[in-house]
Formats: structure tokens, sequence, C-alpha cells
């Protein structure tokens, strides 16, 4: 069977042909497979709340469905993102180094009820969390934007602390969390809440305190989400070696990382983390974000930026917002694109949802990424699902017509189209 996708028919019965295409034949297994998702957050909720309750409820089945997009790997800010209403953490009370006024009270308005709606269609939903800022009096500078952490004993153990009582909190509300990152994109001040720590200050922080926070909840610690090195010239101190390289050389560290999560520049991180830590878990943790424009050629950049991910070790992959309005722009001004199109009450599907269909529909959680060989291995990504089925995502970047043969059977790839093959 083949479904193929072009800019102006998506999700159709794809065409094969009598004629021989291009072979591709298939080699060894690799890493096994955890799913796909979205991140939630409050201008996605927001915008999926200005719909009608039928026409939001049939934007969640097709989300989080199994027969549908089946998303059953997701992200959830701790705090404030740049995709927040405004900026906020769980404690700003100045000094409480026992968090005695920790709350995830604004989360039960925005966050939480997005959340549960995922959870009552997704029985296998896995999520992960990860904060953009810590509480301002725990940082060097008291703004959400730019800024450092207090590298004190005192703080480190508050935010540690921090951490296990939101584990406990979103536990207590049926969250079924398995990942935490101790910063998003510690590599860069931003304009939004952000935070920069240096590979050598989140080692201390994981090896020394939130490892042992944590110990017991069941959620293990991802080292993320890494938007460095190779090809971020921002800073001369962000490079592989610097963060992920930098951590696993310390015991204390190590013995709690479980996994590592890359965004962004972070793709450049890929075929070094994959020669040095074959055995340690990627998660693709925010694809990228586009401009607003939902247009298909974007689509096709992130197609290619997916097979890239498969290609050097990736168990998951994690589209960013779920949904906005209009041009779907963030609270600084940067307009994104979305899986969702909302504007003035009506909503459509992007051009993205449907490439990220066309993996997560098909690919199941326990799948093995299989290598392919042949000339058009590098337009393909292949799987091999636990029932055996096999499950190929096939990307036509040029501007005719491809046919590849596959054991026996040439199928045809429409110019600037996506195609997912299962034999």
């Amino acid at each position: 069977m083949i479904i193929t996708s072009t800019e102006k028919k998506q999700w159709q019965k794809g065409e094969t042909a009598k004629i021989a295409g291009v072979p591709l034949t298939f080699g060894e297994t690799a890493q096994e497979i955890r799913g796909f998702g979205t991140c939630f957050s409050e201008l996605g909720a927001v915008a999926l709340g200005k719909l009608s309750e039928k026409d939001r409820k049939e934007a969640l089945d097709e989300l989080f469905d199994s027969d549908k997009c089946n998303f059953n790997y997701c992200r959830t800010p701790m705090g404030a993102s740049d995709f927040s209403l405004d900026f906020y953490s769980y404690n700003e009370t100045d000094g409480d180094y026992n968090m005695e006024h920790f709350s995830i009270e604004r989360d039960e308005k925005y966050l939480l009820p997005l959340i549960k709606e995922a959870i009552k269609r997704q029985g296998e939903l896995q999520m992960f969390a990860s904060p953009w800022c810590p509480p301002l009096w725990l940082k060097t500078r008291r703004a959400y934007s730019n800024g450092t952490f207090r590298m004190t004993p005192e703080c480190l153990s508050a935010y540690a602390l921090y951490f296990r009582k939101y584990i406990e909190a979103y536990k207590s509300h049926g969250v079924p969390l398995v990942h935490i990152c101790p910063q998003n994109e510690p590599c860069s001040n931003q304009v939004f809440p952000s935070c920069v720590w240096r590979g050598s200050e989140l080692t201390e922080f994981i090896g020394g305190y939130l490892g042992k926070a944590i110990e017991g909840t069941g959620v293990d610690i991802m080292f993320g989400t890494i938007n460095g090195p190779e090809g971020d010239d921002r800073f001369s101190w962000t490079r592989y070696s610097d963060y992920l390289g930098l951590a696993m050389q310390d015991k204390n560290a190590r013995k709690y990382i479980k996994a590592v999560g890359y965004q962004w520049a972070g793709k450049f991180a890929l075929p070094q983390t994959q020669d040095d830590y074959p055995d340690l878990e990627i998660i693709q943790t925010e694809s990228e974000c586009g401009d607003g424009k939902n247009t298909w050629q974007r689509m096709m950049h992130v197609s290619a930026l997916m097979r890239h991910y498969f290609r050097f070790g990736a168990s998951a992959y994690v589209y960013w917002n779920i949904s906005l309005e209009d041009e779907g722009s963030s609270t600084w001004g940067w307009r994104q694109n979305s899986l969702i199109h909302v504007e003035n009450g009506k909503f459509e599907y992007t051009p993205e949802l449907y490439l990220m269909k066309h993996y997560s529909h098909f690919v199941k959680r326990g799948a093995k990424y299989l290598k392919l060989k042949g000339e058009m291995a590098s337009i393909c990504t292949a799987f091999k699902n636990p029932d055996g089925e096999i499950v190929i995502v096939a990307q036509n970047p040029y501007y005719e017509k491809v046919l590849i043969t596959i054991e026996g059977t040439t199928y045809s790839l429409p110019p600037q189209s996506v195609s997912t093959i299962t034999i």
C-alpha cells in the first residue's frame, strides 16, 4: 500500500507502476522507536479554545487517536515558554528555598486541561518536560529573558526540589511523565524566557543535585534540550565536547543521564553522539518552527530534517506548535508554523501535520529503524514494526516523478511529495 500527499492533495491512495524504478534493498535494523508527538502550550490551548466543541473534538481526535496521527510522545513546558500568554514560574516567593509556595495552579487553567484531553484519546501517551527559565530569584539577573543560574549549593538544592515538586504535582493529575530536561536551549540567551547553562554547570546540577532529588519518581533525566554546537557560532563554548561529551565524562552525572535531547543546531552533534554513546537514547525535542505561513516548501525542509534525525539515531520526533491562531506569533513576535491553523473560529490541518502523520500513523512504538541501500535511499526513511510490517516514508524533493522498486513492486512518487509505503 502507498499513501501520498502533494501540495494540492493530501493523504490520497498512491500509485504503482509496471516499469521498474530505482531499486531499494533493506539493511540491518538500528535504534528502537519511542514515538512521535507535539508540544502543549498556552497559546496552543487558547487557539483550540476558539473552535466550536465539534471542531475542537475533531482536531484533538486527529492528533491523538490511535487510528489517526497517534501522537504518543509529547512535550510540555515547566513554567513559561515563548508561547505562554505571559511569563511566569511556579514559585516567585523570594528566598523560598524549601519551595513551600510552589504551585502549578496556573497550569491547571490552560496546559493540564489540554494534556488531559490527549490522555483520554491516547492510551500510550508519554510526556517529557523542560523549563525555559527558573524562578527569577534563582538567576543572576532578575528577568525571564537572558541571564544565568546562581550556582550556589543553596540555589541548586532548591531548584532540584522544584523539579521534584513539579513531577509529583503533574503525576497527581495523571500525567505520564517519563523524562525531565534541566533546561530548554542552555546554549543561548534569548529575549523570551531563557537561562544559559554551561555544560560544566549542567553536569554539576545533574550529578550533585537533580539526580538525587528525583530518584524514585519513575522519571528519567534527559540531557537537553541542547541547541548547539557546530554550526552555531554565537559562542565559542557550545561545541559537543562542552555539553554532552563533558557531562558523560563525569561519573556522578552519567549514571543519571538516560537520554539526550537535541533541537535546532543540536542536529550537528548527532553523528558524534551516535559514535560515542550508541546505547544512549537520542530524542529530537523541537522541530524547526518556520515563519507562520505553513507552506509546502517549508514542510519539505522539515521532511528532510526528520530523515536526518532518524538516520543518526533518534528514537522520537517532537513537533513544536500544536495549534496557533492567524500567523502564529509568539509573545516576542516570531511567527511560527503549527499542526493546526485557527482563524476566525475555523481550523485547517497544515502540511506539516500530514508530514507527521505519514510517520506517526504507521510507525508503532517498539519499531526499529531500518537501514536502506540504493540510489534513492537518501530520500527514504524505513522502519520495521514489532509485527514485522515494514514502513517506508519517501520524500520526493525533485520536480519530476520518481519511481522506486522495493521487493518487486514499483511505486510512483509524484513531484514534491511525501509518501508512505507499507509492506
